[in-house]
């Protein structure tokens, strides 16, 4: 079965819509994108509108390409102490000799809904669900979705990057899952994922995850978002599960595209919301 995440995406979407409605006090994203990076332009562009069709108000602070790290950072710290700001975003890149890890972690905690600030990031460990780093809280919600009881259950992650690998781990971990944390250079990786009632690929590499590495009825999300060259030259975004070979093995299997990328962007809206409402 296909982990539908635009359909999840849209439920999600829904309850932020009608929470919003019902606020008091006004929703608001800052995002600041620093720098004539087109992917961020594109990202941006989209967030408006994402943002405007839930009734979140968005406001985006473009900064010069040649922004230093004190131009970026004084940015953060003047929305930081902005009542009227809720929540708070950095686009990346950022220019070249600006940090993005030290940028994030002047964010203000309660205002930081990629929860990227390390500050977010650690809390996950003390059980912290709100405002989670939102593609490894988009891979937990996708999971969840397929009934699944995790206690127990062995989970294997394959790729382990501060903002999604690690951080998935934790969560599963909070669930009571036996997890394993690998990566692409884990010898004979296949003997682990082979074993794993859940599989979680985010290590980056195209079709890293072949049908003979998936235990049968497993859950399979894929986190991997990768653009390759077809053999008529054209470009596509494919993920690290192969994904013609797993369908056939796995018991849920989320897609690239319209898995898990539409419910990161669902968790950013929830985590926006979160900030501003509790």
């Amino acid at each position: 079965m296909l982990i539908d995440g635009k359909e999840l995406s849209f439920a999600v979407r829904r309850q932020v819509a009608r929470r919003v409605a019902e606020s008091k006090r006004p929703v608001r994203l800052d995002a600041v994108l620093a720098g004539e990076n087109k992917g961020a332009e594109i990202y941006a562009h989209n967030q408006r509108k994402t943002c405007a069709a839930v009734g979140i108000e968005y406001h985006l602070h473009r900064l010069p390409a040649t922004a230093t790290y004190e131009d970026v950072a004084g940015r953060v710290l003047l929305l930081n102490k902005n009542d009227d700001v809720t929540a708070i975003m950095v686009h990346l890149p950022l220019p070249e000799g600006v940090e993005a890890e030290r940028i994030q972690s002047l964010i203000d905690p309660d205002k930081d809904v990629e929860g990227v600030n390390p500050a977010n990031i650690g809390n996950i460990v003390y059980g912290r669900r709100s405002l989670v780093p939102c593609t490894a809280l988009a891979s937990l919600e996708m999971i969840e979705s397929t009934g699944i009881e995790l206690r127990g259950k062995r989970c294997v992650i394959v790729g382990a990057s501060n903002i999604v690998g690690k951080p998935i781990a934790v969560l599963l971990m909070r669930a009571e899952a036996t997890v394993i944390s690998t990566n692409k250079y884990t010898a004979d990786l296949a003997s682990l994922t082979r074993t794993a009632d859940v599989l979680v690929a985010a290590a980056g590499v195209p079709g890293l995850i072949t049908r003979d590495m998936v235990k049968p009825g497993a859950v399979v999300v894929d986190v991997g978002i990768n653009r390759v060259k077809g053999p008529d030259g054209t470009r596509k975004t494919v993920g690290d599960v192969a994904f013609d070979e797993v369908k056939d093995v796995a018991g849920h299997l989320s897609p690239v595209p319209g898995g898990v990328g539409p419910m990161t962007v669902a968790m950013l809206l929830r985590n926006t919301c979160e900030a501003a409402l509790g």
